[in-house]
């Protein structure tokens, strides 16, 4: 794919962050837009952004990932509103915050529904579009914690490394059956969203402080920048594997050096910076 003009893309979690920011670069390029979230009013302002952006065309829908009923039905719902699909961007996604003796399995099966089980959803109810249209292209969120683990982050963890390990077994199925689909799994790293103020955390953790340091400590780039680099080197490049930001690829050769010896390092790092526990 060397083009978005007139191409469909679908952004699931578009309503702030880095799918808001992906719906306006697209959106600019000459793409037609399907954009969902849980959050309806931000939902209706990307949907402006989008439109200002030049979108030739912007359907939005409101949709849980993590609900594989109503995720099978807006696949079809769009695929039949547009006539085909070209681009998914599985981006949905939250946070939770805690030491695993401290969580609760009702916020453990939250956070793996949308950031595992929605990724897979999208994949599965989209694939069939993409490979008709012969030229797709699959874009899965993982993160920086999909390649390094951060304690108070196991599910998170959990999650994104499952969804690195589930994209690349995806693309090289896809390379053996000949489709036309490429695959791209982002990895960013600290950018500049409100994941940090909109997740959960367990009762020990303070939520607002936590919140304050990812935004002041961790949080180095800006949406918009993420998206381009997503768009361009991921999507209209080809990139198998995308890490975004300096942090990102800083901390990924760091571990790659070390070994598994990475985790004393966090491990003592994170014991003098990470806010205390109530």
């Amino acid at each position: 794919m060397r083009t978005l003009d007139d191409k469909v893309v679908v952004i699931t979690g578009a309503a702030s962050g880095i799918g808001r920011a992906l719906a306006f670069d697209v959106a600019r390029r000459g793409a037609l837009v399907a954009i969902s979230d849980i959050d309806e009013a931000g939902l209706a302002e990307t949907v402006e952004l989008a439109k200002s952006a030049g979108a030739r065309e912007v359907r939005s829908d409101r949709l849980d990932v993590a609900d594989r009923a109503a995720f099978a039905a807006y696949a079809e719902a769009v695929a039949e509103h547009f006539g085909r699909v070209d681009v998914v961007i599985n981006n949905a996604g939250v946070a939770l915050t805690g030491d695993v003796e401290d969580l609760e399995y009702p916020d453990m099966d939250w956070i793996l529904g949308i950031n595992f089980w929605g990724v897979v959803h999208g994949t599965k109810e989209f694939l069939p579009h993409l490979v008709a249209s012969g030229d797709g292209h699959l874009v899965n969120m993982s993160s920086l914690f999909g390649l390094v683990s951060m304690p108070g982050q196991s599910m998170y963890n959990a999650a994104k490394y499952a969804v690195r390990g589930f994209s690349e077994a995806l693309r090289e199925e896809l390379l053996i059956a000949g489709h036309p689909v490429g695959v791209t799994v982002v990895h960013p790293g600290g950018i500049k969203t409100a994941i940090a103020r909109s997740a959960r955390s367990s009762a020990r953790e303070d939520r607002d402080e936590t919140a304050r340091f990812f935004d002041e400590k961790l949080a180095r780039m800006e949406p918009e920048v993420a998206a381009r680099i997503i768009v361009e080197k991921g999507i209209l490049g080809s990139s198998a594997r995308l890490l975004v930001g300096i942090d990102a690829h800083v901390l990924h050769h760091f571990a790659r050096l070390t070994g598994s010896r990475y985790q004393d390092v966090v491990a003592a790092v994170a014991k003098r910076t990470k806010p205390p526990k109530r």
